[in-house]
């Protein structure tokens, strides 16, 4: 073996470069989160690492359940309480460290060999490393630093939707509660007119036909009555399981009566074009995506024909003539003889058009989602306005004739409760009109963000305008 210069230098710049490498801090992630999305999270977004950290955040949302339950404090009770939100940080933090590890050289590779032969005894130490690795290492620094900045996106839009999703849940749950306490009303009324139908027609002053009627009616209210409590209970859990309440806590849980008010007016059209494209999530992860597929397809081009190992050698020979050492190197080729990589080429360059093709479309698409998103808020504000100040107002005035004329004498028992039921189920209409709208509210304020939810109801799923059916007066 030659005597040549030995490869530490080499060797020691290889170690000064990985100590460089992308890295990690979930604290610094959770805390860009709750800036980005702070109209969502209210800075309570955080991840319990340690026994402590999730018994006070335990407590805390268990505290916020000792008052009945608002939108707001939803929200924060998912993000102290849930597992699923936990689930979600933790996810990513696991993702990143992966990422970050991808963006690091390589450890080098020590190599000891010991022959005896004979008298002669000869020992052989190698340190090797990946020239290839170290070549490109600011290409893979780059490459996880752009991976990194990904999944931070990623992390952000997903806290969003899972936010929205509580909100929603919320709405859900408190319409639901609101609804059963009017098919309650209905049942209630439907149930005294059938007990006072079968007396009048016992009495000889009632015909068949007419009890008839109001025991189909009281049969349908109490349908109507266990559906709606199946329906309260089905939301409510919908809403436990987004909260990631414990049995304790299920039971220490309480809703308001009501769903509330719509606002005196809508979020105008002209201020849901303010963000610009360019700050919205789903074009900021689109963009990232292009980006690193891009940097990785010049990467690719290198790393699919070969890789080179470079290592520094010491061989010391024992024998009769006493003890020689030498210094040498090696290079190790990888020779692309069946394999010249094509195939790896051809996939980076389909992701890379891909990611193009991605980012073009969620350019072309956002705008057009945004508005159909829009549309279907201003649509619900002006049903759940309409109502407010039209059904509701108009149905109490039938209501309140009705009962002057009851009391005059003019009308009977029976058109009289024909009159309230029709009025409660104009209420019932407005219910869900009101929840209509608080579900596209939710949605709006996702969709302005970049995360996109779907529509939050359809115009065909709205109920009536005439607020129940005037049949039986």
């Amino acid at each position: 073996m030659n005597t040549l210069s030995p490869l530490r230098p080499a060797l020691l710049l290889a170690i000064v470069i990985a100590s460089g490498c992308a890295s990690v801090d979930i604290s610094e992630s959770v805390k860009q989160t709750n800036e980005r999305a702070s109209a969502f999270t209210g800075g309570e977004l955080q991840l319990g690492t340690t026994d402590e950290q999730r018994s006070d955040m335990q407590a805390a949302a268990t505290e916020l359940l000792k008052q009945p339950l608002g939108e707001a404090e939803a929200v924060r009770v998912a993000l102290l309480n849930s597992p699923r939100m936990q689930l979600l940080v933790a996810r990513y933090w696991a993702n990143a460290a992966a990422i970050a590890d991808e963006g690091r050289i390589p450890n080098p590779v020590f190599a000891f060999e010991r022959i005896e032969v004979g008298d002669e005894l000869e020992i052989t130490r190698a340190l090797s490393i990946g020239l290839i690795d170290i070549l490109t290492y600011p290409q893979r620094y780059d490459r996880a630093q752009q991976a990194l900045a990904a999944a931070q996106l990623g992390l952000t839009s997903t806290v969003i939707g899972e936010v929205t999703a509580v909100r929603q849940a919320w709405v859900q749950a408190v319409g639901a509660r609101e609804r059963l306490g009017y098919a309650e009303q209905v049942y209630q009324s439907g149930e005294a007119s059938a007990e006072l139908a079968q007396r009048m027609k016992a009495a000889g002053n009632f015909s068949e036909l007419a009890r008839a009627r109001q025991q189909v009616f009281y049969s349908d209210a109490a349908t109507s009555l266990a559906n709606a409590r199946h329906e309260a209970l089905r939301a409510r859990e919908s809403l436990v399981q987004v909260l990631g309440l414990t049995e304790k806590q299920y039971g220490a849980l309480k809703l308001p009566d009501r769903l509330p008010k719509i606002p005196d007016a809508p979020v105008n059209a002209e201020a849901i074009g303010t963000m610009a494209v360019e700050e919205r999530l789903d074009v900021q992860m689109a963009k990232a995506e292009f980006e690193a597929a891009a940097e990785a397809q010049g990467f690719t081009l290198l790393t699919s024909f070969t890789d080179i190992e470079v290592g520094a050698i010491r061989e010391t020979a024992f024998g009769d003539e006493g003890r020689e050492s030498a210094w040498g190197y090696e290079f190790e080729l990888t020779l692309p003889l069946f394999n010249w990589g094509g195939m790896a080429r051809e996939a980076m360059n389909a992701r890379t058009l891909a990611a193009a093709n991605n980012l073009e479309l969620t350019l072309r698409t956002v705008s057009s989602e945004l508005r159909e998103q829009y549309s279907t808020y201003r649509s619900a504000y002006d049903i759940a306005l309409h109502y407010r100040t039209n059904v509701i107002p108009l149905r109490q005035k039938i209501m309140d004739e009705s009962v002057l004329r009851y009391n005059g004498m003019i009308i009977g028992v029976f058109e009289l409760l024909a009159d309230y039921r029709s009025h409660v189920a104009a209420v019932v209409s407005a219910i869900n009109a009101n929840q209509a709208f608080w579900m596209a509210e939710a949605g709006l304020k996702s969709a302005r963000a970049g995360v996109s939810m779907g529509a939050a109801s359809s115009l065909s799923d709205q109920p009536n305008a005439s607020g129940g059916d005037d049949e039986g007066h």
